[in-house]
């Protein structure tokens, strides 16, 4: 069944990655187990070297992770991926695996903020430089290669401005180079966009986000070719960032229903842009579903739907921004996304307030910036919401 090509998204998001037992159980099982039982000396030596195939301490094999791994990399249409405890360890995992003092990061200037600080904070402490390119524009990515340029890394679109990079260009840029190409896929997940296919390496997942879809648990993985993911596994087999069994299985759930909602959250994010957009409180709309978007043309061409996250400027600064935050009443004030449920948050002072105000000037998240993660809830009551605090 996982190895099947000619399967569409909708059923893959179900049935991929099903690993029935001798119970023949007809949803997926949780192994709740920290370690298996081996049948003999041998089978213990040949399963711990890798000889021969099975399960041995879960920090690093359980069958209800294979699953979940097998299933996305299904979706995402990859040989392999390996599942982290969150999105920022799969980063991390990418990271530890792939680079060494001396090497180079060429970024996309616009990352989620604790990617940014890992960058910077973490990567340089230990030697590896780090330097940052318009997503934008391939010509700043030509630009910013070194001779020791190892890595780019880019989310398209981007956390919170939506930014959509063009994949294909920016990937030959990094072969040309001898780099690899990594790009978070949070934002649309393998239903909206698939990186591989558009010429990436590697692809980064936030699983906390819309592949579990109900804000539960916390997940991350790194999909891709095996011979990227190998050292990542390997990398997280010794040092244990890995996802726990429950987690796999809440999110193995999630998925189930990921082609559905991701359809249901661009028709929600459309109509809400569409009306923030006409709206005279409201300075400028970022979402790349509204022909307005800089990368419209772009985004319909490697992403088949806007996405879930409408960010927009609120004329009126910080005060106009937490005003609003502060007066809806449906709306969940926090700065998870990926949700059933809408959520609101102004990134400033929230998932971009540990960077410095020069940071945040030259990622363009100015004070009056708000980001909506659209739910599911009836669009009518989510524009009824927002008008309680723009007036």
């Amino acid at each position: 069944m996982t190895d099947r090509t000619d399967l569409h998204p909708d059923t893959l998001a179900v049935r991929a990655g099903t690993h029935r037992t001798e119970f023949g159980e007809h949803s997926d099982a949780l192994f709740l187990t920290s370690s298996f039982v081996v049948d003999s000396a041998e089978d213990a030596a040949l399963k711990f070297g890798g000889q021969i195939p099975g399960y041995t301490y879960s920090r690093f094999t359980n069958p209800t992770v294979t699953a979940f791994e097998d299933r996305l990399a299904a979706l995402e249409g990859a040989e392999r991926a390996v599942a982290t405890a969150s999105g920022m360890s799969a980063i991390l995992g990418l990271c530890m695996a792939h680079l060494k003092a001396g090497d180079h990061i060429l970024a996309s200037a616009g990352l989620f903020g604790s990617t940014i600080q890992f960058f910077n904070n973490y990567m340089t402490k230990f030697g590896v430089e780090v330097s940052y390119a318009k997503p934008t524009d391939p010509a700043d990515w030509s630009a910013g290669v070194r001779p020791n340029t190892r890595l780019f890394f880019l989310e398209t679109p981007s956390n919170p401005l939506t930014d959509v990079a063009d994949v294909a260009a920016i990937a030959e840029i990094a072969h040309a180079n001898g780099a690899l190409l990594a790009v978070d896929n949070c934002f649309c997940s393998p239903i909206l966009q698939q990186p591989l296919a558009l010429g990436a390496d590697i692809v980064i997942h936030s699983a906390t986000k819309y592949l579990d879809g109900q804000g539960r648990v916390l997940g991350g993985a790194v999909v891709g070719k095996s011979e990227f993911v190998e050292p990542v596994y390997l990398f997280l087999r010794t040092s244990g960032p890995t996802l726990s069994a429950f987690n796999a299985w809440v999110l193995l759930k999630g998925m189930e229903t990921l082609p559905l909602r991701m359809r249901a959250h661009c028709d929600n994010a459309l109509k809400l842009a569409a009306w923030l957009e006409a709206h005279p409180a409201v300075e400028r709309v970022y979402y790349p579903g509204l022909a307005s978007h800089p990368q419209h043309a772009l985004a319909m061409r490697q992403q088949t739907g806007g996405g879930g996250v409408v960010s927009f400027e609120l004329k009126g600064g910080k005060d106009a921004a937490w005003r609003l935050v502060d007066a809806v009443q449906l709306m969940s004030r926090t700065a998870n996304l990926g949700d059933v449920r809408t959520t609101i948050t102004h990134p400033a002072s929230t998932t971009h307030g540990r960077l410095t105000p020069e940071a945040r000037a030259a990622a363009g998240i100015r004070d009056g910036l708000i980001r909506i993660a659209v739910g599911l809830e009836h669009i009518d009551d989510l524009t009824a919401d927002l008008a309680l605090g723009l007036g």
